[in-house]
This record gives C-alpha cells, sequence and structure tokens, in this order.
C-alpha cells in the first residue's frame, strides 16, 4: 500500500514516472525512484526468499542493506538486495528457494 494523498502531518507525495516490473513472471507497477523492495511491499509481496535450510520465509527487515534478508534475483543476478536495487522499467524480479538454481 502507498500514500495516495497529502495530509496537513506529510509533506507532499511525489513519485517518479510509473513503469513496471515482473515479480515472478507477475507484472507489477512501480515508480522511478523507488526500491524492487518498496515496490513489492507495496504490491502486497511481503516474502522475498524462502531459506534452504529451516524452509522459513524471509523478506524485507533492516530496509538498509544490511541484514541481507531481502535477496532476491534481479534480471539474472543472483542474491540482489532488494532494498537497495532501484526499479527499471522492464526489470524482471525473481523470489526463490535458497539452493535452487
Amino acid at each position: 500500500m502507498r500514500i495516495e494523498k497529502n495530509t496537513s502531518l506529510l509533506p507532499e507525495v511525489k513519485r517518479g514516472r510509473k513503469v513496471q516490473i515482473l515479480i515472478d513472471g507477475q507484472p507489477i507497477e512501480a515508480f522511478e525512484g523507488e526500491s524492487v523492495a518498496a515496490a513489492m511491499m507495496a504490491a502486497g509481496l511481503r516474502v522475498f526468499r524462502i531459506t534452504a535450510k529451516h524452509k522459513t520465509p524471509r523478506g524485507m527487515y533492516c530496509g538498509m542493506g544490511v541484514c541481507f534478508e531481502c535477496l532476491v534475483t534481479v534480471n539474472g543476478v543472483r542474491n540482489v538486495r532488494a532494498c537497495l536495487t532501484p526499479v527499471a522499467d522492464g526489470m524482471m524480479v525473481e523470489t526463490r528457494e535458497e539452493g535452487m538454481a
């Protein structure tokens, strides 16, 4: 869910150009300037990967690139931190189970 309107408590909402990215083959709306993690969270996607050993879900935790919980595959490159990666039109993002190709 994104903030859609201005209030007296928040500054004006400004967004970049609307783009489309693919998450596991499904198109979602994103805006230039936001991270892959922000776009995924706004689309209601909370699980970014499943751990290999205990099969537990992982998603965005710290939001600043320290914890490495938000790892995804972006345009074929594995182990990319979604919280630090800006969206780009047509970007392909894959969530996955660790240990899987």
